[in-house]
């Protein structure tokens, strides 16, 4: 008996029955790109225990949040050291502040999730923060710069008056050169005056 015809049978057969099972597995699922956590007056009210959820209307931004129900940026800025501090870090659970136009006030809509990052730095001593001014992209660069400074002094002023150490926070301001949501008007803008609290340590 000639075994090659019953071989070329079997791996016909194999080969269909391959080919039918992979049209037969399912679709590898679409990972689509997260988008920014609460921010905003909405994060304000939502409980500092509970994750963030993600609010249709928040814009898409240019940069993956990595740490935070608000927002972050990427590794290179979250300048977290090695120690002890370092899961702490990880988990922060700090939100940015929000601002009026041209203006260093801290909103009263925005005074709890300041009290919220408060009582986490709070339960947190080991852990040291830097706060970061922004502003929306009108104005020259230089008035951006000393906007954004006012704006975390006026963080770091309230921080300390309830009792966080000044050896704790570190702070700087990069006015309108570094925006969190892209656009040219209010929708856009209005993301972009905040400070942004990062752990450092």
């Amino acid at each position: 008996m000639d075994k090659a015809p019953t071989l070329r049978v079997l791996y016909t057969v194999g080969v269909l029955a391959g080919s039918l099972a992979l049209l037969g597995c399912p679709k590898r699922p679409e990972v689509a790109q997260a988008g920014p956590g609460a921010i905003g007056p909405s994060a304000a009210a939502a409980p500092a225990a509970k994750p963030a959820s993600r609010a249709p209307e928040v814009p898409v931004t240019r940069e993956t949040p990595l740490r935070r129900s608000p927002e972050s940026y990427g590794p290179a800025e979250m300048a977290v050291k090695p120690g002890p501090a370092l899961a702490s870090a990880a988990a922060a659970p700090l939100m940015d502040i929000f601002f009026p136009f041209d203006d260093a006030t801290i909103r009263n809509d925005q005074k709890t999730a300041l009290n919220a990052d408060f009582e986490w730095l709070k339960a947190h001593p080991g852990v040291k923060v830097r706060i970061e001014g922004n502003c929306d992209e009108r104005g020259t660069a230089e008035y951006n710069l000393a906007l954004g400074e006012r704006r975390v002094e006026a963080v770091q002023t309230y921080l300390m008056a309830e009792g966080i150490a000044a050896s704790r926070i570190s702070t700087i301001s990069y006015g309108k050169d570094r925006p969190f949501v892209l656009g040219h008007d209010e929708s856009a803008w209005k993301w972009n005056r905040r400070d942004h609290l990062l752990v450092t340590q």
